[in-house]
């Protein structure tokens, strides 16, 4: 038996959307946030949308075989608070190739801190594009993407059929372009209109013809539920 089904989550709001959309909204260069990515945790929007999300595992978690999870905080309150903490992350599979991109010194820079503060990155960015783009210490597309191949090349050969992911927006995407074949011209195509919105669910499905896409980005969950749905791109559109 191998994976067929994964629905793919991204974690609730967190601390660092709200902090990011009010920088961009201030004009700020910089956003305002005193800890490390990695710990950065759910607002309580955030708490909100994963406890609604709760209510959609619970409709079909006795099909859910097994749940990964990037070791980021974010991704594992989601997911803990989802499950009501009656199993928590410690039952699923965390692994650190489902971690968010990281941005190395453009990290906590809004667009306009990027163009002010490191001008040269800004014109490579433009030059190189969006997928390519390396800012120095960070990590381009292309190389999340590498390690999602990692991660799925030996993760999808797993005795389990259907599969929730609680990961980040970029590797949402990104798992997308690789199972999809898609390429750079198809992915930033998609990319540039569709966002992965906090805590909703993407569902891929294989068959004899390989994977296919049948939700992307749902929310019905959090409607039903009255939990407020917010759109944090967390890449700039530059």
């Amino acid at each position: 038996m191998s994976v067929t089904r994964l629905w793919l989550v991204r974690h609730g709001e967190s601390e660092g959307n709200v902090a990011a959309s009010r920088a961009e909204r201030d004009g700020s260069p910089v956003i305002a946030l005193d800890i490390r990515d990695a710990d950065v945790e759910l607002s309580p929007t955030g708490r909100e949308q994963a406890a609604a999300l709760g209510t959609w595992l619970r409709s079909v978690e006795g099909s859910v075989d097994e749940y990964w999870v990037s070791p980021y905080r974010r991704a594992l309150q989601t997911l803990a608070i989802a499950l009501d903490d009656a199993r928590t992350a410690s039952g699923a599979l965390v692994d650190e190739r489902l971690r968010d991109r990281e941005l190395g010194i453009l990290d906590l820079l809004t667009w306009k801190g990027v163009e002010e503060l490191h001008p040269e990155e800004a014109a490579r960015r433009r030059h190189l594009g969006k997928y390519y783009h390396r800012p120095p210490g960070g990590e381009s597309w292309a190389d999340v993407a590498l390690r999602l191949r990692s991660f799925l090349g030996e993760a999808l050969h797993r005795p389990a059929s259907t599969v929730v992911v609680v990961a980040h927006d970029a590797v949402v995407m990104l798992i997308l372009s690789v199972l999809l074949r898609l390429d750079e011209a198809k992915l930033m195509a998609f990319a540039a209109s569709h966002t992965v919105r906090n805590a909703s669910v993407t569902e891929l499905v294989r068959d004899d013809d390989g994977w296919r896409l049948v939700t992307f980005s749902s929310v019905d969950h959090l409607e039903s539920e009255g939990a407020d749905v917010t759109v944090h791109s967390g890449e700039d559109d530059a």
